[in-house]
């Protein structure tokens, strides 16, 4: 009965720490697809002022990269949105008809379609920004009105303090909170009239790579190709704290389920020490045979291993089938409409394989170490 209990506490935590490394394997996935969505492999920006001009020399640079697949010319701004008696700051961002391509903004679009550089006078909003305004699509009762400073004025007055400009919303995008209240997409002729830049003038480059390109190696390469002048930036660096934060949330997870587990192999240390108490006159009538106590020893460091490599076997089969289960039929859901996130990697089943074996090996070694001479004779 003691065995099967111990065996139970290893099954249970085996199970608990996959599934576990699973469910954040799924959601580490889930938030790196939303910043596809949002944020594109390298973006090249200016290091001193908000925007520069997009010379030939710097376009054939990045042509002539070979892993360059596609450039978007971007205008961002800030700016203040005013619907209806209800305003918000959000940020203007004037795309080309690349960008869709760049990033896959289209996937997170809720209803709606993306822009028409034939519709100059049309906008696509994040939800966040839907709600705070109470704007829907298609209103052409009343259009947004987007107001942006006008620079270098010296005497402010109510028609020279703001240029502005109305569009109709086309469609909503979804996201992670902050990039679903930030932008405003708008045509980049638009917004470029807005601001009143040249036709050549833009505030940063966004690139897609080839597949499999190493982006840190290509930003490298574009940085010192490009100079001090500017600043590149891959996915990971312009989302450096949000990479941070879930990475940590698995170590940390990690380390308090392997806790767990380690609570759960004081049963097997507790289930060896009870037999060796139990067969404390099997174990004298062997030694007086003449096997050793390291010999001894060694039987109950393998028994205790044992008991713990199949416990983990069964744990982890039970939590390969549950992880494929969740996948195939989404038994968890967190909303209505989306099934809790989990993913099986081969990387996950090594990690809790390797930390449970050397576990369960300290387990049964702490255990054996009850046995010496003096218990036997005595």
């Amino acid at each position: 009965m003691i065995t099967m209990i111990a065996s139970f506490g290893v099954i249970v935590g085996s199970l608990a720490l996959f599934i576990i490394l699973s469910g954040f394997s799924g959601l580490r996935t889930f938030s790196y697809a939303m910043l596809d969505a949002s944020d594109p492999d390298i973006q090249i920006t200016a290091t001193r002022g908000k925007s520069f001009v997009y010379q030939a020399d710097f376009e054939r640079l990045l042509s002539n990269n070979p892993s360059v697949a596609l450039t978007s010319k971007v205008i961002e701004e800030r700016v203040f949105l005013k619907y209806n008696q209800k305003d918000v700051i959000a940020y203007l961002k004037g795309v080309d008809a690349n960008y869709n391509q760049i990033t896959q903004i289209d996937s997170v679009l809720d209803i709606g379609s993306w822009l028409d550089e034939d519709y100059l006078n049309t906008a696509v909003i994040g939800n966040g920004i839907s709600y705070k305004l109470s704007l829907g699509i298609l209103n052409f009762g009343k259009p947004l009105e987007i107001y942006v400073p006008n620079p270098g004025t010296q005497f402010l007055t109510e028609s020279n303090a703001f240029s502005k400009v109305d569009v109709q919303i086309i469609g909503t995008y979804s996201g992670t909170e902050e990039f679903a209240n930030k932008y405003v997409f708008v045509p980049i002729a638009l917004a470029r009239e807005l601001l009143d830049f040249e036709s050549n003038r833009i505030t940063a480059v966004e690139l897609k790579l080839l597949p499999d390109s190493d982006a840190d190696a290509i930003a490298t390469q574009l940085q010192n190709s490009l100079g001090d002048a500017y600043k590149v930036a891959t996915k990971a660096q312009l989302n450096a704290l949000y990479y941070k934060v879930i990475n940590t949330e698995n170590f940390v997870s990690y380390l308090i389920f392997t806790l767990i587990v380690i609570i759960a192999l004081f049963n097997v240390i507790g289930a060896i020490i009870m037999m060796i108490i139990e067969k404390k006159n099997n174990l004298k009538t062997l030694y007086n045979l003449g096997v050793g106590i390291k010999d001894i020893k060694r039987i109950f460091v393998l028994q205790g291993f044992l008991l713990t490599l199949f416990g983990m076997i069964i744990g982890l089969s039970l939590g390969v089938i549950l992880v494929f289960l969740q996948q195939q039929f989404s038994w968890f859901m967190i909303t209505e409409n989306f099934a809790y996130p989990v993913e099986f990697r081969w990387m996950n089943l090594g990690i809790v394989i390797l930390t449970i074996t050397i576990l369960g090996f300290f387990a049964s070694k702490i255990a054996g170490s009850r046995i010496s001479k003096e218990y036997i004779e005595g």
